[in-house]
């Protein structure tokens, strides 16, 4: 049980909406567990109040925040210092306050890869296929270089938005791995790869029926195949059942979410974290009848 006083520190996660978010009941289970006068609080801040808010948290003293929709883009010019992969990513989801004022990184990468990691595959042969050109498809391009691919393909429905996808990495490291493809190429895409990817928001409420890889094209990859969704709430979304169907090795969300909080937790208490407290929490509010 965490109990408030006057010397207690402050972390946050800001976003708006941010009410529905599970992050404080991650993190602050893992505080209570270390018996630390800490105390992690959902804070509902406007896109038009952002600078004002760093300004406020600076002020109170509070020590570093989780950033989610719709700020992870729009803080970056407000942050003294952005780390090179948040820098590459365009996204920062993890602030603290330092010396020289609020700085930035993005720990989603080190949550993407986290599951994958354990598994015995020789990354460097293998060809993901992401489905998806958003914030979330950018984390998931830098967790795959980082685990060691040398090429990765990047699937959307509008080829605009991919030519702006693909000219946003110029410059970085990973401009030379991508490929970009629309859906009508994934016949031919699907039996080269062995990590499929959702990181679109289709299977979400309020259409969990929905799913982003039509039905006809389950038989095109191969029965090694992984298939990796970033939802994770419902648990199967309609993507991954239909992989189930098929005997595939799958991959929700959950560890994920638990991972990058993981991450951003141990940057700003300087020390090791409990993940498995983490992970029950999350879960045991994953399953409860309130959430959506």
């Amino acid at each position: 049980m965490l109990t408030i006083t006057g010397t207690t520190r402050l972390l946050g996660v800001i976003g708006h909406p941010v009410q529905h978010s599970l992050s404080p009941t991650m993190h602050n289970a893992a505080i209570a567990h270390l018996n630390l006068n800490y105390v992690y609080l959902p804070l509902p801040v406007p896109p038009a109040a952002l600078e004002t808010a760093l300004a406020g948290f600076q002020a109170i003293g509070v020590v570093g925040f989780s950033v989610t929709i719709p700020h992870k883009q729009a803080i970056i010019p407000l942050l003294s210092q952005v780390s090179p992969v948040a820098q590459a990513i365009g996204a920062v989801n993890t602030v603290w306050h330092s010396p020289t004022g609020w700085q930035g990184t993005n720990t989603d990468v080190t949550g993407f890869i986290a599951p994958l990691k354990s598994l015995e595959r020789d990354w460097s042969h293998l060809y993901p296929v992401v489905l998806g050109n958003g914030g979330a498809a950018r984390a998931v391009v830098a967790g795959c270089v980082e685990l060691g691919c040398r090429r990765v393909a990047v699937v959307g429905r509008d080829r605009t938005k991919l030519e702006q996808f693909q000219q946003s990495w110029q410059n970085t490291p990973f401009a030379p791995v991508l490929t970009l493809h629309t859906y009508h190429d994934l016949p031919a895409l699907l039996p080269r790869t062995e990590l499929l990817i959702n990181s679109t928001p289709v299977g979400m409420h309020p259409h969990p029926a929905h799913s982003p890889l039509p039905p006809d094209l389950w038989p095109h990859l191969p029965p090694s195949a992984i298939v990796y969704d970033l939802i994770y709430t419902p648990r199967p979304t309609r993507f991954l059942q239909q992989a189930q169907q098929r005997d595939l090795l799958t991959l929700d969300g959950t560890e994920m979410l638990v991972q990058q909080g993981a991450a951003a937790l141990e940057l700003w208490l300087q020390q090791p974290v409990p993940i498995e407290v983490m992970r029950q929490a999350l879960l045991n509010a994953l399953n409860s009848p309130h959430s959506s």
